[in-house]
């Protein structure tokens, strides 16, 4: 009898091993080097995120056209535009058709990097289903600040803006601040 159940069991032990589930990944921390990230521009050239955090810091929005997100996109083209003299690198992710985008980035004057994810793909390498978020890395690959929610009146786009000034070591903008203000 003990023969045959260590029998059964080296028979059926196996089938477990190989049954069982991959290890999962760490979830997608501040800390954290980036994930691995190419996606093509609306052009079809492909976009890696390791080649532009080899430049400098890179900020990835992924995010989608909703009328919260588009209140917001204004807050996030002038973070983009404040300190992309100092060398970050902004790129957005738009969960929407390619069709939309073109218009869409026409008419808003996107003057960043852009990709449309219309599956959701890049959420998954992200490790989040949260629309918008935002992922700021340092130059080298390491998350430093994610941001996540939608708030058009500003207020997220201007703490990622704070966190910004710190890695690039200069003085924060105040995105929320109308152009009429200055």
């Amino acid at each position: 009898m003990t023969r045959v159940a260590a029998a059964i069991l080296l028979a059926v032990f196996p089938a477990f091993v190989l049954a069982a589930d991959p290890p999962k990944p760490a979830k997608i921390d501040v800390g954290q080097q980036a994930p691995e990230f190419k996606i093509k521009d609306a052009s079809g050239k492909v976009i890696d995120l390791a080649e532009l955090t080899a430049k400098g810091p890179v900020l990835v929005r992924l995010t989608c056209g909703c009328s919260g997100c588009d209140k917001e996109l204004e807050y996030y083209q002038k973070l983009s535009e404040a300190y992309k003299g100092h060398g970050l690198i902004s790129l957005y992710v738009f969960k929407e058709p390619d069709e939309k985008m073109a218009k869409y980035a026409k008419e808003k004057k996107l003057d960043v990097l852009y990709a449309v994810d219309a599956k959701g793909d890049s959420w998954n390498t992200f490790q989040t289903k949260a629309m918008p978020i935002n992922f700021l890395i340092a130059k080298g690959g390491k998350i430093t600040a994610i941001a996540q929610g939608c708030e058009p009146n500003g207020l997220i786009a201007d703490k990622v803006s704070t966190s910004a000034s710190k890695l690039l070591g200069t003085d924060p903008v105040n995105v929320k601040k109308s152009d009429k203000n200055k």
